[in-house]
């Protein structure tokens, strides 16, 4: 009964540290230390490659590449 709650203890555990944005580290004190991870993503600015105006201009600069190299032209 014992070993079974520590497996479930320890699945509970896996699975709340893995599903929350928090980190838990050793300081060099040997100090156990938790933090709250914070994402910066910024998806739909147009620098990011998953907004549609990023794409556009990946299209344009690829084909104006061809283009140069003799590849393929649309004129």
């Amino acid at each position: 009964m014992h070993k079974l709650a520590l497996i479930g203890v320890t699945v509970i555990g896996a699975v709340v540290l893995s599903a929350s944005p928090i980190s838990i580290k050793w300081s060099a004190e040997r100090n156990l230390s938790v933090s709250q991870d914070r994402a910066v993503a910024e998806i739909g600015r147009p620098a990011t490659p998953g907004s549609v105006a990023g794409a556009a201009r990946r299209a344009d600069r690829r084909a104006v590449r061809r283009c140069a190299a003799g590849v393929t032209c649309n004129h």
